[in-house]
């Protein structure tokens, strides 16, 4: 294989566009960049496709980082984040709803949002996958799940379109620069699949899968086999397991690396340049990137060269969110800035952290984060809400209001107004959170940031001091 790409440089001539757009997916797909391997047949690639950059150029994931940019409109001016040719690329893949992506019915929202992350420097690589339901800030627009950020940027006719805007949230989120982006649809997946033969997959546990139409339910066994393109889309698209969306993420980034070693292993890239006229026509239209030649070539001469126990993986979690309910009964997910951070320092650093992390112990984040509590008892145990706000005031947490609930609560619930990662995630461990007990009810007009309700299954013991409130206040 590295024979092969020494002629490359040397001088061998390939025809543009034909090769020239085989290049660019043979590039990717040498790194396993599995929906990015169809990309690049994409004819309208020119390094033009938009990415906002950030307004404020501080680390939005320090306390007080995020904050809401003011509202887009068409005539907005966007500028493309260069990549140097020479540092990290990092490459957003982005696969749509299949429900959104079928109906035709509009604009969609994402389904799937891989990071792709690419050190020429140390031959290094690594894969993150961000979860649809990610309650983040928008650029532009209220906060909402990220997997909207495609389908805003679409309907609002924005510069970038939807790619753009998607792009510019996973910026904001994560603290790092996009330089490209690639969205694929699912008919271009299974054909390059397809094309490839297959990919060999290690099926760890029996798994139901639905491949595209009707009545097509397949049962996979667990051991290695070899799946064909519609199959190798259902079996990353599938849920239905218990980890549900965080399991597909393993999936998907299995597939990635299945199709890395497909294509190294069987020498599959002369081959493909060799019918890249004929897939050029069938692909052409189902993926969108910004992605030129040059820098496909680029990455084409580097991956290669990059062995798999250089690439890192891995996706943003349990352990680095909060589950919680919108006011109209959604689920979504809290990102937990801290944690989220030195994940992404994991795989996007190459030497040490990207920026130091926040200091102190949970309590003093939540301190520093300096949002607006408020305190309601909503037990039968008078002095509960004052006797917090006194320990959490000596923590330095700035406790604006407290009194009764307007109900007894069987348990401790957790209002979230304003987005306020660290006091939440200090309250949820202190008191013991239900996850079905957070609530994310976004209101820039609120009055406070986080309102805490201790409900009977509060225990005063983890404040380390018995009632002190005066019988006359019960709060």
């Amino acid at each position: 294989m590295k024979r092969w790409f020494k002629s490359l440089r040397t001088g061998l001539s390939i025809p543009w566009p034909a090769a020239g757009a085989a290049l660019l997916t043979l590039a990717v797909g040498a790194f396993a960049f599995s929906a990015v391997l169809v990309y690049a047949f994409q004819s309208r690639s020119g390094g033009s496709g938009g990415i906002f950059q950030p307004a404020d150029q501080t680390d939005p994931l320090a306390p007080g980082g995020i904050e809401q940019l003011p509202r887009l409109g068409p005539d907005t001016t966007v500028e493309l984040t260069p990549w140097d040719g020479v540092g990290r690329v990092n490459v957003l893949v982005m696969g749509l709803d299949y429900r959104d992506w079928s109906s035709g019915e509009g604009p969609s929202r994402t389904d799937t949002m891989i990071l792709l992350t690419l050190d020429p420097l140390t031959r290094t690589a690594g894969i993150l996958s961000i979860p649809r339901d990610l309650w983040v800030s928008i650029p532009g627009f209220d906060n909402n799940r990220i997997n909207t950020a495609y389908f805003l940027g679409e309907s609002y006719d924005l510069p970038g379109g939807g790619p753009g805007l998607a792009s510019a949230t996973v910026e904001a989120l994560l603290g790092v620069p996009i330089h490209y982006y690639a969205q694929v649809d699912f008919s271009a997946f299974i054909r390059v699949i397809d094309e490839i033969g297959g990919v060999k997959i290690d099926v760890p546990e029996t798994i139901k899968v639905d491949p595209l139409g009707e009545g097509n339910t397949k049962t996979l066994k667990p051991g290695i086999q070899t799946l064909d393109g519609a199959l190798t889309l259902a079996y990353a698209r599938a849920r239905n397991t218990p980890g549900g969306d965080f399991d597909r993420a393993q999936r998907q980034q299995q597939v990635i690396l299945a199709i890395r070693e497909r294509i190294l292993s069987f020498d599959l890239l002369p081959v493909l340049i060799a019918k890249a006229p004929q897939l050029y026509q069938e692909l052409s239209g189902g993926v969108q990137t910004n992605l030129g030649f040059e820098e496909g070539l680029q990455l084409a001469l580097l991956v290669a060269e990059i062995d798999t126990e250089d690439i890192q993986r891995g996706a943003i979690g349990t352990e680095h969110t909060l589950f919680a309910n919108t006011s109209e009964g959604a689920s979504v997910l809290i990102p937990l800035s801290e944690e989220i951070r030195e994940l992404r320092d994991t795989l996007f650093a190459s030497t040490g952290a990207l920026g130091p992390l926040t200091e102190g112990t949970p309590a003093e984040r939540m301190a520093a984060e300096g949002i607006r509590l408020a305190i309601q008892n909503g037990s039968s145990t008078p002095g509960l809400a004052a006797d917090t706000a006194e320990f959490l005031a000596t923590l330095g947490a700035q406790v604006v209001e407290v009194g009764n609930a307007d109900q007894v609560y069987a348990a401790t619930t957790l209002i979230d107004y304003t987005g306020s990662p660290h006091t939440l995630k200090y309250l949820f461990d202190l008191f013991g959170v239900l996850p079905e007990r957070v609530f994310f009810e976004y209101d820039p007009a609120s009055q406070v940031d986080l309102l805490l309700i201790l409900g009977e299954d509060a225990d005063p013991g983890v404040l380390g001091s018995s009632g002190n409130a005066s019988e006359t206040v019960p709060c």
